[in-house]
């Protein structure tokens, strides 16, 4: 799983976690070399001082030590090595670590210097209590020096980061400001010409390229739409027209209420995708008060020709009278999609339309939809399953933006009684 957390919380986290690692690592290092150092130190004079005392006791064996530069230790012959303490004698030249319990039931560390030469070995004893507390002190100087340094670091990282992404927080408030004016200017003469510009740049380029594609789509479906329009309106006059004939049969008639109807439904839908292509924030009405029944009365009769010889009913039922600010093609449009889906998903049994005061629902006796596949049918390119015919799955999708364009809330549920789904629109 990706991170979520913010630019700026990173770039805090990780400059206080390499101030701090650095601070600790650069202590290690020096307390390290310091005890190193200072252990080669003190071994080496420890031996030097216990050879220099060798030395005088062995050109004065009359003054043995007298004038020496002995601090703490002693001289002692080969035959008189057994005074010195037992842990002492078997010792060879060189500077020795030593830990042993003393008077007070505590170990006692110290180095002792041994140096033979001659018959006469030397002793110089180097307590190290004292230097072991002054490394305790400094160690936990060193310590909070680090946590010093952290905290400095984590101050910086705060400073740092905040004047880093100044340049991208207003790039971002700035389009965040054209999105609610809904109006675009260059981004890139605002920034200097480092990464936060080529990224400006690179945003004013994405927004010419998309803003020339939105236009070549508004321009082409407003052409086509005003295109298409003209036939239409031939197809409607001239039906109109045909249906006045008084020596029409009854069955002709019948088909030219059908292309009547056709014609309708196909200005209608040109008019909806019209309002789409427009992008407005909320379908504009024009004053326009639709019934809701008697729009679904007709698309009603529209879609009865897909019924063909199916044992299968379709009823309107009217619980309340509903009546709704906006057009009556978008709201043709929506119940063509809704109500012709329920009559062609159904093989038998009964299509239902019920108008309720606030929302019209359709309910189907067909196969049904899974739960978790009610909100991906609004998906373009999705179709439900046993799908037939050569529909593109495009249906559902205008539904849906038809009626968030007018602020309505359309939904596909399966019936927890029988088999069966139910479409609905609320008017909100």
């Amino acid at each position: 799983m990706r991170s979520r957390r913010k630019l700026r919380f990173r770039l805090i986290v990780s400059f206080a976690l390499f101030g701090f690692g650095l601070s600790a690592l650069f202590a290690f290092s020096a307390l390290n070399i310091r005890t190193r150092v200072e252990d080669q130190l003190v071994n080496a004079s420890l031996l030097d001082d216990a050879k220099w005392a060798a030395q005088q006791a062995y050109e004065h064996p009359d003054q043995p030590g007298t004038g020496s530069r002995l601090l703490t230790g002693m001289i002692k012959s080969e035959r008189t090595l057994y005074k010195a303490p037992l842990a002492w004698q078997n010792l060879p030249t060189g500077v020795h670590d030593i830990n042993e319990p003393g008077d007070d039931r505590q170990i006692h560390h110290y180095k002792l210097a041994v140096y033979r030469e001659n018959g006469i070995i030397s002793f110089i004893r180097y307590d190290v209590s004292r230097e072991e507390l002054g490394k305790r002190q400094l160690l936990t100087a060193v310590i909070g020096a680090v946590f010093l340094f952290g905290l400095i670091s984590l101050a910086l990282g705060l400073w740092l980061s905040r004047k880093v992404l100044k340049p991208v927080s207003e790039l971002a408030a700035r389009i965040r400001h054209f999105r609610k004016n809904g109006k675009v200017e260059p981004l890139a003469p605002h920034f200097a010409d480092d990464e936060v510009g080529e990224l400006a740049l690179a945003l004013d380029e994405y927004s010419n390229r998309l803003t020339a594609m939105v236009e070549r789509d508004r321009e082409f479906n407003s052409d086509v739409s005003h295109e298409l329009r003209t036939p239409l309106a031939v197809i409607a006059s001239t039906t109109e027209l045909l249906q006045g004939s008084p020596d029409l049969t009854d069955k002709l008639r019948e088909r030219l209420k059908r292309i009547e109807r056709a014609s309708r439904q196909a200005t209608e839908l040109i008019e909806a995708l019209l309002l789409l292509s427009r992008a407005e924030r909320r379908g504009p009405t024009r004053g326009e008060t639709t019934d809701v029944a008697k729009v679904a009365s007709d698309v009603i009769e529209s879609q009865r020709p897909q019924m063909r010889d199916k044992p299968l009913g379709v009823e309107l039922v009217v619980n309340a009278s509903l009546n709704i600010n906006a057009p009556a093609s978008v709201l043709s449009v929506a119940l063509t999609n809704l109500i012709g889906n329920a009559i062609k998903y159904t093989l038998e049994g009964m299509v239902t339309v019920k108008v309720e005061k606030d929302r019209i629902d359709i309910v189907d006796t067909g196969p049904g939809i899974k739960p978790e596949d009610a909100e991906r049918l609004f998906q373009r390119g999705v179709r439900g399953e046993g799908a037939g015919g050569s529909g593109a799955g495009l249906g559902l999708a205008i539904v849906r933006r038809l009626c968030e364009l007018y602020g309505w809330d359309v939904s596909m549920r399966p019936r927890a009684d029988t088999n069966g789904a139910i479409a609905s629109i609320v008017f909100q």
